[in-house]
Formats: structure tokens, sequence, C-alpha cells
């Protein structure tokens, strides 16, 4: 397989200045698919075809950020993420089958920036790489350089959401968001008690050229809600317009 920058055994050949994204699927034709469209983009990637090999890689020379594949031999992704997570910060997207949604959860309890299900856009992987690059702490060093101002915190009565290290909690206590539900949440949250209609929410999580259904928004919105009644039974903040959209109450 021919890997820019990228050696048999998934080590870098030399070192540029590019963001670096590792990919760990035993799946050659996603490892080939994915790494060609990231090389496109103008990122360096590394390829590892189980999480075994992967761990060591990982932690002695890190990327920016890195894709894992749950279902793996040798090593599985749950695993190499609870390995990574005891030493590691690093940024993590699960890729996973329509029927994980316990993995899902269970990761992102763990640590996980975000899940996409497969069969998944290619467009869409690389939207959530950007947002999770852009609240990753390892890049907010180089916005300080450059002049860039960090994203106010978001405090919306017993929520607090930090966008610059994509952190949420409600009551003091952490609830796991997804960067789509992060930014779904967001655009609620800024503006509370304004009906945002679906296609306005989905201009807020979704690139302009990407389709999604209105019902992907529903279930974000369901799944969201499920996060937040796990820390407290009673929250109703996020509500249900029928037929209009959703709003945030922060009384």
């Amino acid at each position: 397989m021919a890997m820019e920058n990228q050696a048999a055994d998934g080590t870098a050949q030399q070192a540029d200045d590019r963001t670096v994204i590792a990919l760990v699927d035993d799946d050659r034709n996603i490892l080939t698919t994915v790494s060609i469209a990231l090389q496109a983009e103008g990122f360096a990637t590394r390829v590892y075809s189980d999480g075994e090999a992967a761990l060591d890689a990982l932690l002695q020379n890190p990327p920016d950020l890195a894709i894992f594949d749950i279902k793996m031999p040798k090593m599985d992704g749950m695993e190499l993420l609870r390995r990574l997570r005891a030493n590691s910060a690093l940024p993590v997207i699960f890729l996973t089958s329509k029927d994980d949604e316990q993995d899902e959860e269970a990761g992102l309890q763990m640590g996980a920036d975000d899940y996409i299900s497969k069969p998944f856009s290619l467009r869409l992987l690389l939207a959530r790489i950007r947002a999770i690059l852009r609240r990753s702490d390892a890049r907010r060093p180089l916005a300080a350089e450059v002049g860039e101002k960090p994203a106010e915190i978001i405090e919306r009565g017993r929520l607090r959401m930090d966008p610059a290290r994509h952190h949420v909690t409600w009551d003091g206590q952490h609830v796991s968001l997804t960067v789509t539900e992060f930014l779904l949440l967001e655009a609620l949250a800024l503006h509370p008690g304004v009906i945002k209609s679906r296609n306005q929410l989905m201009d807020a999580a979704y690139p302009d050229d990407i389709f999604v259904d209105d019902r992907t928004v529903d279930s974000h919105i369901k799944r969201m809600r499920r996060k937040f009644r796990s820390v407290d039974g009673t929250f109703d903040s996020i509500e249900t317009l029928y037929g209009a959209g959703y709003s945030f109450s922060d009384g």
C-alpha cells in the first residue's frame, strides 16, 4: 500500500509539519481509502492493522489524532483506548457498526472524542477530524500564538460548556458528548428559549455539502437527553416543539 511518510510497520519515515492522523483498522480497504482521502486534504497518515501493533507507536510517537475500529483482532479498539488513556489524552474517533450503541457509549465514557458509524461519509469524517482538532488541547497553544481569541465558556443554569476543551457538565457532573452532540447543544444553549428548526441544527453540526436526514438530528437529541438523564433523572431542559424543532430552557 502506498502511504505518504509511512513505513510498513506504521512508523513515519520522515518528519514534517503536517497534522498526523493514525488509522487503526484490520480492514485494509478502509485503511487505504481513508488514508488516501486524508493525504489529499493535506494530512500525514500512519496505519496499523491491529491495536496491539499500534499501542506502543501511539504512546512513543503520538500523532495529532487517531481513528480506531472497535472490532479488531489481537486487541480491539476498546482495550486499545483503555490502555492509551492510562498515559495519553490523544484525541480518538471510533469507527463502529450501527449495532454498537453500547460500545459507543462505553467508549465515550472512557475518553473517546467521537464515533462514526460504518458505512460512513469521508466528508463527514474529515469534518469531525477538523472539529476535534480545533477543540483539542494540543492545538490550543497554536491558537494563542496567532492571537486567536479562545471560545468563551457557555453557562446556562446548571449547564456549563467549554468549547475549547469540548467539555460539558451538568450540576458539576461531566457529561460525555460526541462532537456532533456538542455542536447541537451549543446551538441550542447559545440562544435559550429560541426554537431551532432541524435545518438550523443540521447547519450548526454538519458541513454544508453533507446531506443529513431530519431523523438524524432527532436521534442525536434522544441520545443526548439520555446522557443528561444518566446524571440527572429529572433533566428536561431540551424541549421538543412538535413540527417546529427544539429549544433549550435554562430555567
